[in-house]
């Protein structure tokens, strides 16, 4: 694991969610907060063209843990196993990586998220935080954040290979 993005909780739409935090399946359309995050890298990372899908599974098998604080959610109910004990566990998933981990850059995105970050060792770890990339928030501070770039220069700098953000 050589990046963190943290979310909150799976989509919550018929078909969406297969247990990678923004991530849907071919065919499913990319949610809009997806569609903002594509937007993003389109600024951020050179020769970043939208791919058509919203499958995440590329950046996954670079190293990207791409993991949701609540891991389940009832069709149609946004936060609805909230508190069901998925936060304990995701809590102990991401003290592990802190302690047991170097390096990694957290990308925290949201008040949400940045809570559940707030016991990130930030002398061993990198933390970007902005707002969630969704359309209530995506303009006051993830459009030109350059999150991306950020942790390819992260990595780089700690002699990890950089995330190609284009290969999805």
């Amino acid at each position: 694991v050589k990046v963190v993005i943290l979310g909150q909780d799976p989509y919550h739409g018929p078909n969406q969610a297969h247990g990678l935090c923004f991530s849907v399946q071919k065919p499913v359309p990319p949610p809009p907060s997806l569609e903002n995050i594509y937007k993003e890298l389109s600024t951020d990372i050179e020769g970043f063209t939208h791919p058509g899908h919203g499958d995440l599974t590329g950046w996954a098998k670079q190293g990207v843990l791409l993991l949701n604080a609540v891991l389940t959610v009832r069709a149609h109910q946004a936060t609805s196993h909230k508190e069901r004990g998925w936060e304990q566990f995701t809590d102990v998933v991401v003290s592990w990586l802190n302690k047991n981990l170097h390096g990694v850059v957290f990308m925290l995105w949201g008040a949400y998220a940045q809570r559940k970050g707030s016991s990130i060792d930030r002398k061993r770890h990198h933390v970007l935080q902005t707002v969630h990339p969704s359309p209530l928030s995506v303009n006051r501070g993830f459009f030109g954040c350059r999150h991306f770039s950020k942790t390819n220069e992260l990595l780089k700098k700690s002699g990890k290979e950089p995330i190609d953000w284009r290969a999805l």
